[in-house]
């Protein structure tokens, strides 16, 4: 059922400004670590504080965040990022909506349709461009979905939130330092891309550098030296048969994925000279934290696998494989079961317009969910796009999408603090 309140608020959402903004928010090209990843922050801070929100935006203590035991980590270099919450009312919020401005690199400018990843162009109802999908989308639904509420009048029983993060997409420092600041809530949404589904759960992902050691000599005389690389062989059958073991029952809420924990190789760099045998090859790649598995497990299942393979090689057993692990850590993050955030989701976009009762599932990437359920915040994910498009170079959303999830945002919010 939706009341008259509510159909007044679904009538007030501006598709006009909600696809104006999100066009200003992909040209802001906030790639993770740039000056303009603090430009997006502005903008957002701005646009609340036009909508009446009480904002605070301010600059992170990153050499403190970094130094916290518990910083999920950093893939890229910063020298400053900004933080940014929005709040209509005081108190504890009914409910945050969440989201990410920050976005991964473009690539090669000449793979992207019109050479510009930050055109956002539109064509046939639908905007391309690096953040649109990955997931300034969302953002932007969030916005609307605000003013809407705001336009109304609507007097809110509990305080409503919104919190726009930096550098989601390399570890979480943004997310991380907004929960440190205090900003909590009795549950998150968050606007990631879910193809239409809502995803209560994620699967997490760490980084892993390898370093095998070899032995060089002069290429005519191989025997006498020891490749880095071919050692490496029977160090990544390991790698493939432990994605393997890793993968024979997987959570039921990702039983529907291929691979529920991918396990791969990213980067190989080994030799300086074409005729001398390699002394050294570094490999790197991403690892997948199972569902509801303390990182630490995880870590230990993976240097457990190397050591044995270490141990069946004669040249490996006296000359280990060196294991670190730099960049984001991402636990794996799970909505409580039972929790009525699901449920009043999936309402509230059905009641929006959307054509079935969304599926859910479980996503095998890391996000931010992760760090709001530590936290002790129900918390899921519901947004416009497909995660398959995302940091591509065809990335795209429908705006249709967007449309109709700030209007699910709108209805979410009116039921829960309203």
């Amino acid at each position: 059922m939706v009341s008259e309140v509510e159909r007044a608020v679904l009538a007030a959402v501006d598709d006009g400004r909600i696809v104006a903004d999100l066009r200003e928010l992909v040209r802001i090209p906030s790639v993770d670590g740039t000056p303009a990843e603090n430009d997006a922050q502005v903008w957002c801070a701005q646009r609340l504080r036009e909508l009446g929100m009480e904002v605070d935006h301010w600059p992170l203590d990153l050499p403190a965040i970094t130094a916290d035991p518990e910083f999920p980590g950093m893939e890229v270099e910063r020298t400053q990022a900004w933080g940014c919450v929005g709040t209509l009312g005081r108190g504890t919020p009914g409910l945050i909506l969440n989201g990410h401005v920050d976005v991964v690199p473009a690539g090669d400018l000449a793979l992207w349709p019109d050479g510009d990843p930050f055109s956002a162009t539109v064509s046939d109802a639908v905007m391309w461009g690096r953040g649109t999908c990955d997931m300034k989308g969302g953002v932007a639904a969030i916005i609307g979905a605000i003013a809407a509420i705001v336009a109304c009048g609507i007097t809110l029983r509990k305080p409503l939130a919104v919190h726009t993060v930096v550098g989601e997409e390399d570890g979480g420092v943004g997310a991380f330092a907004t929960l440190g600041r205090g900003y909590h809530g009795e549950a998150c949404l968050i606007a990631e891309p879910t193809a239409g589904g809502v995803i209560p759960a994620n699967a997490g992902s760490l980084t892993f550098r390898l370093e095998i050691a070899g032995l060089a000599t002069h290429g005519s005389t191989r025997t006498r030296g020891v490749s880095a690389i071919a050692k490496f062989e029977p160090i990544h059958q390991a790698l493939q048969a432990l994605e393997i073991e890793r993968n024979r029952d997987p959570h039921p809420l990702l039983k529907h994925l291929e691979l529920a924990n991918p396990l791969s190789v990213g980067t190989i760099r080994a030799g300086d000279w074409a005729s001398t045998v390699p002394d050294l090859l570094v490999a790197e790649g991403r690892y997948g934290v199972r569902l509801g598995e303390p990182v630490a497990d995880a870590r230990q299942a993976f240097e457990q696998a190397i050591a044995e393979a270490c141990e069946k090689d004669d040249w490996l057993r006296d000359h280990p494989v060196k294991i670190t692990w730099p960049g984001g850590v991402f636990a794996s993050g799970l909505l409580p079961e039972g929790d009525p955030l699901l449920d009043d989701t999936l309402q509230a976009a059905t009641d929006a317009g959307a054509t079935a009762v969304p599926e859910v599932k479980g996503g095998p990437y890391g996000s931010d969910l992760r760090q709001y359920a530590a936290a002790g915040i129900p918390t899921l994910q519901y947004g416009p796009g497909d995660v398959r498009y995302a940091h591509a170079t065809d990335e795209h959303v429908a705006l249709a999408e967007v449309l109709h999830c700030a209007r699910t945002y709108a209805l979410l919010a009116v039921r829960r603090c309203a």
